[in-house]
């Protein structure tokens, strides 16, 4: 009996670490910045401008605008949790052959953005980037572009003004259920300090939506995107399944490359 108690207490207490240590590293799980210096010259094929956009805290965001001859409208792209625009402006660069402009920004901590890292702070950071582009095109040539972590920002952005059109790439259904998922074992909903829900936000969206997801998504499961679309599929959403796509791999899939030109027309 003396043995089961102090196996019983061991793993208690190895399970409390584990809690434990998931509540304090969560941000490093979340997020995954490279940092840039303040000096660093951006190079890449397509024309662009760096400029930056202070918020009301005194955090300073980092950004790049490609920018096309006549385009026919500006694409706000908000990336994923992992680099910085050093490689993030290569990916949205893909974007520029359909005549549109791309505006990307990088997050707090990421690059050369400062600022430390909070939910609505990230919100508030979404929304401003959103009102540069609609001070450079109509909403109605705005198309909000979000891919994973960036989906529930796009999404929020979206709910709150009125976008040509919203695109999903690979989003996840809301940070708890994600979590949940992966961490079964612990009880996440208790532990997380950020939710992104973007099905929340989602339901407050007025604009068309597509959605990109595929089956073989190893960081954010297929079923994220499904559920999304079944819960708005009253809207006017359409859900593109990519049979054998992974999380970063949709650019290499027929199926998103001959939809992509398709939206921006």
């Amino acid at each position: 009996m003396k043995r089961l108690k102090r196996l019983i207490l061991l793993v208690a207490a190895f399970y409390l670490l584990v809690t434990a240590a998931m509540y304090l590293l969560q941000e490093k799980l979340i997020f995954l910045p490279t940092q840039l210096p303040s000096d660093y010259t951006y190079q890449f094929a397509q024309p662009f401008d760096e400029f930056d956009i202070t918020a009301d805290d005194g955090a300073v965001l980092n950004a790049l605008h490609f920018k096309n001859t006549s385009p026919k409208g500006v694409i706000l792209y908000f990336h994923g949790n992992a680099g910085d625009l050093s490689r993030w402006g290569h990916i949205v660069s893909y974007f520029y052959q359909y005549q549109y402009d791309v505006i990307v920004m990088d997050y707090r901590t990421y690059g050369k953005s400062t600022g430390q890292l909070n939910e609505d702070g990230l919100y508030n950071d979404a929304q401003l980037f959103y009102d540069k582009a609609a001070s450079l095109f109509p909403e109605e040539e705005i198309v909000v572009y979000g891919r994973s972590l960036g989906t529930t920002f796009a999404t929020k952005v979206a709910a709150q003004n009125n976008p040509k059109q919203l695109v999903l790439e690979s989003p996840f259904y809301d940070l708890k259920f994600t979590a949940k998922k992966k961490y079964w074992y612990l009880p996440v909903k208790t532990l997380l300090k950020y939710s992104f829900p973007t099905a929340e936000f989602l339901q407050k969206v007025d604009c068309p939506v597509t959605i990109f997801h595929g089956t073989a998504d190893s960081v954010v499961p297929y079923e994220n995107g499904e559920k999304l679309y079944n819960l708005v599929s009253d809207k006017e959403i359409q859900l593109i399944s990519i049979e054998g796509g992974d999380h970063n791999d949709l650019i290499n899939f027929s199926e998103y490359t001959d939809a992509i030109p398709k939206l921006l027309d």
